[in-house]
C-alpha cells in the first residue's frame, strides 16, 4: 500500500497466504496466484491450458504422504517454482519502465511435500546426507506443538535412518531448484541493466526441523526451525560476502524496503537493517510468537540466551547460547542460571505486555494441553471439501 501510494508498480507472483480474502490484491496492482491449496488459481489454469489438468496434486501429494519424499508429477518447465519465476520475468518485461517497481516473488518450496522435478530430485544421494541433530535431551526441548505435529508428519513410528537421509536429500533438491530459478531472475535483471539499481532481499517465512531433535516441521523456536536465511543485494551499499551478526527479524524487512525507497515508515515495528548492519542501531534482542491465548509460544533471543514460554505446556525454557550454541540443553532449572532466568522472563513479559497471556506481569495460567486421541489430528485439514486431496469428481468412479 505504501509503495503503491508513491507510484511504485507493485506486483506479487506466487504464494501470498492472505487471510481473509486470498484473492484480494491487498495493495498490489496485479498478482499471479499460485497457492498450494486445492482451489483454482492462475497456476492451475496454466496447467489446464498446457495439458496437465489431470495432475490433481501439482505441488505434491499431501495427507498421509505429506513428509514422504516424492518426484514431481510435472516436468521442470511447468513446475510451480519455475512458473512463479517465469511470471516474475514476464511482469518485469511488460512493466512501465518509467516508474520504479516493487516485485514480491514468493515460491512455495521447500515447503512439504518435498518434491522436485526429474532430474533435480536425483541431485543429492541419500547416503551422503548428514543425519539430523539429536541431542540426549531432545525430548525435553520440545513443546506441545512439536509432539503434536510429529505424529502426522513423521509416518514411521520408529527411526529409519535411510528414510531420514532420503527426506533430507529431497529437501536439498527443492532448495537447489529454487536457487537455479532465482538465478534466472537475477540474470534477467542483469541483462536489462536493472540489477545495479535494484535492492533485493531474500528470506523465508520459517525453517524446517528436518529430523533435528527427532522432530519435523515448524511451530518451534529452536534455531533449526526459527533461524532463517536473510540475504541482501544492495547496490552501492555492501560488498559481497559481508555478514551482520546483529539479531534480526522478519519484521525488519518492511521498514528496510521502505527506507531504501525513501518512503515513510513511522509507526511500523522493526528497524532498517542498513542502520543495524552499520552499527548505528544497537539491538539486544528479537522476539517471536506463534499463535495466541492457550495455544501460544513466545520467544526472546539475544546473542547469549534464548528464552521460550509455551502456554499449552505451561513451561519455560532457557538456553545458554554461549556455552551451548547448538541448543542441546535447557538450563531453566539450573540454580546458577536463576538470576538470568528472571532477567529473560521479565524482558519477555514486558515486550508482550499487551498480550492476553500476560496478567499482572506474569504468564497466564492455562490447562495443560493434551494430545488428541487421533494421531492424524491436524493432518486431515487438507482433506476438507474442495481441497486438492479430495478426488476430482471426474475420477470418483
Amino acid at each position: 500500500h505504501l509503495a503503491r501510494a508513491a507510484r511504485y508498480q507493485c506486483h506479487g507472483a506466487g504464494k501470498m497466504h492472505f487471510v481473509p480474502k486470498p484473492r484480494e490484491l491487498w495493495g498490489f496492482e496485479s498478482r499471479d496466484f499460485c497457492e498450494e491449496g486445492g482451489g483454482r488459481d492462475d497456476f492451475r489454469e496454466y496447467l489446464d491450458r498446457h495439458g496437465y489438468s489431470h495432475v490433481l496434486d501439482p505441488h505434491g501429494v499431501r495427507s498421509e504422504y505429506y513428509y514422504l519424499p516424492q518426484p514431481s508429477q510435472l516436468p521442470a518447465r511447468h513446475h510451480p517454482t519455475a512458473w512463479v519465476v517465469d511470471r516474475s520475468i514476464d511482469w518485469l518485461q511488460a512493466r512501465d519502465h518509467d516508474r520504479p517497481f516493487f516485485l514480491f516473488t514468493s515460491i512455495i518450496k521447500p515447503h512439504p511435500p518435498f518434491e522436485s522435478p526429474t532430474t533435480w530430485n536425483k541431485l543429492y544421494r541419500p547416503p551422503d546426507m548428514p543425519l539430523p541433530k539429536r541431542p540426549a535431551a531432545s525430548q525435553e526441548l520440545l513443546t506441545y506443538w512439536n509432539r503434536y505435529q510429529n505424529r502426522y508428519k513423521w509416518r514411521d513410528r520408529g527411526w529409519d535412518e535411510q528414510l531420514v537421509r532420503t527426506i533430507k536429500a529431497a529437501y536439498y533438491a527443492c532448495i537447489s531448484f529454487i536457487d537455479y530459478q532465482l538465478g534466472r531472475l537475477l540474470e534477467h535483471l542483469d541483462a536489462t541493466g536493472d540489477l545495479d539499481n535494484t535492492v533485493i532481499l531474500f528470506s523465508s517465512d520459517h525453517g524446517e526441523l528436518l529430523g533435528d531433535y527427532g522432530s519435523w516441521g515448524k511451530r518451534c523456536m529452536l534455531d533449526s526451525a526459527a533461524r532463517i536465511p536473510l540475504i541482501a543485494i544492495w547496490p552501492d551499499g555492501y560488498g559481497a560476502g559481508q555478514r551482520c551478526d546483529e539479531p534480526a527479524s522478519l519484521i525488519d524487512i518492511v521498514p528496510t524496503a521502505l527506507a531504501a525507497a525513501d518512503l515513510p515508515r513511522d509507526g511500523l515495528p522493526g528497524v532498517d537493517l542498513r542502520r543495524l548492519a552499520a552499527g548505528a542501531l544497537p539491538r539486544d534482542a528479537v522476539y517471536g510468537q506463534f499463535q495466541s491465548g492457550p495455544q501460544a509460544v513466545y520467544m526472546r533471543a539475544t546473542r547469549e540466551h534464548k528464552y521460550i514460554w509455551s502456554a499449552p505446556d505451561q513451561r519455560e525454557w532457557l538456553l545458554d547460547l554461549t556455552a551451548d550454541p547448538e541448543e542441546t540443553r535447557d538450563v531453566a532449572g539450573d540454580p546458577d542460571q536463576a538470576a538470568r532466568l528472571v532477567v529473560e522472563r521479565t524482558a519477555t513479559l514486558q515486550h508482550f505486555a499487551s498480550e492476553d497471556n500476560v496478567v499482572d506481569g506474569r504468564w497466564q495460567r492455562h490447562p495443560l494441553r493434551t494430545l488428541p486421541s487421533d494421531p492424524d489430528a491436524g493432518l486431515l485439514f487438507q482433506d476438507a471439501p474442495g481441497s486438492a486431496a479430495v478426488p476430482d469428481p471426474r475420477y470418483r468412479d
